[in-house]
């Protein structure tokens, strides 16, 4: 079977997952999980979850997007396991945005407040799921914190396609499959992640052109990545090693954060 080209060659009607307001097994699995995680997700993003782990299980069986075909394991191994990222994540994005927005301390008294200036529109956050295969955690991430916008990016055609395809069935517009290797890309972007993909010497380099001026990486990993840690190149430091725990799913699981320090050569 050939290689889609464009999600127009992807198939047109995939099944829900979802049931009418959100009863049912899998349902309540997913409303468990996500009190597990202390994750606040509205009830139509909730739906949204579910509709792309049905679309995820249905074009598997055609285009091997996943070698985890199990329904159960796909909740956990996959749903749950990108799930377990989005709260890390808004509290990183919260304190950037906190430290982008406090002025600068100077020395001696504080002048008297100036009128507020009319403030430009904040760009919305950039992120980039490098080795994205079928949306993971790229997707859920979309799907949960609509104000970001992501791209997924991969090298192999149908993946990309894919993603694409979950945009728009599932009337995501913060969302992007990408066809490309991750060193030809240039634009920046201030989170730049990645789940199961490389090594972290190869992830940051590989991915150095992308990362926007004060961004961070964010690995997903298993055990805490020591070997990978100390082979990291000149340039790269990790400023915090962030535990995990996914409901259901009974294996170690942490974020390594990093961040530039210097220009990588």
């Amino acid at each position: 079977m050939a290689e889609p080209s464009s999600p127009g060659d992807l198939p047109a009607h995939a099944p829900s997952v979802t049931a009418s307001g959100l009863s049912g097994p899998l349902a309540d699995r997913l409303r468990a999980g996500l009190t597990a995680l202390g994750l606040s997700v509205p009830p139509e993003r909730q739906a949204l979850l579910l509709d792309y782990l049905g679309l995820i299980q249905k074009w598997t069986r055609v285009y091997n997007l996943t070698a985890v075909r199990d329904p159960d394991e796909m909740f956990t191994h996959h749903l749950m396991d990108s799930l377990a990222v989005v709260p890390p994540l808004r509290r990183q994005m919260a304190h950037r945005a906190a430290s982008s927005a406090a002025p600068g301390a100077a020395d001696g008294p504080a002048p008297p407040p100036a009128p507020p200036a009319p403030r430009a529109p904040a760009s919305p956050v950039r992120l980039l799921d490098v080795g994205a295969g079928a949306g993971l955690p790229g997707v859920v991430i979309a799907i949960c914190c609509p104000e970001l916008e992501v791209d997924c990016v991969d090298t192999v055609a149908k993946k990309a396609a894919f993603i694409q395809q979950v945009a728009v069935q599932l009337k995501l517009p913060n969302l992007r499959g990408l066809h490309a290797r991750v060193e030809r890309l240039t634009a920046p972007y201030d989170v730049v992640c990645s789940r199961a993909f490389a090594s972290l010497a190869d992830f940051v380099t590989w991915s150095a052109g992308t990362l926007a001026e004060g961004g961070v990486w964010l690995a997903m990993k298993g055990r805490h990545p020591e070997p990978e840690i100390a082979g990291l190149p000149p340039g790269v430091a990790v400023f915090h090693v962030e535990p995990l725990r996914v409901p259901g799913l009974d294996a170690e699981r942490c974020i390594v954060w990093l961040k530039k320090t210097q220009p990588l050569t």
